[in-house]
């Protein structure tokens, strides 16, 4: 593949301005254009030219990268608000099972006293 124009009329034109006969410049024109060929082979296979990123590529990537990341985004404060939702659920599950201890256990201390004082009363 010749990514670099060459005209090859216009350069057969010119050897012929200069003098040479028509087969001279088509040959010469035809070894022109096989070493530009040749020539932009070897740099692609020197310097892996079909591996260079563009600034159009980088560009896609950074659309793609930048869509990406803001679906996680997305995601992520969903479950955020998830897990917030939950931990307060969580901390007044937890604060009313604590309050039906302290409550059971002022009850029971209660009755503890009241019956050791009956006991106590009993005993007189």
């Amino acid at each position: 593949m010749n990514a670099i124009p060459f005209d090859t009329l216009k350069f057969a034109l010119r050897l012929k301005a200069a003098g040479f006969t028509e087969a001279q410049a088509e040959v010469i024109t035809e070894m022109q254009k096989e070493v530009v060929d040749n020539t932009l082979e070897q740099a692609r296979h020197d310097f892996h030219l079909d591996d260079v990123s563009t600034k159009r590529d980088l560009k896609d990537l950074e659309v793609v990268l930048r869509t990406e990341i803001k679906a996680l985004e997305s995601e992520l404060s969903h479950k955020i608000e998830l897990l917030r939702a939950d931990a307060g659920r969580d901390q007044a599950e937890t604060k009313a099972d604590l309050t039906r201890w302290i409550i059971a256990a002022g009850f029971l201390q209660t009755t503890v006293i009241v019956a050791v004082l009956l006991k106590i009363a009993h005993l007189i």
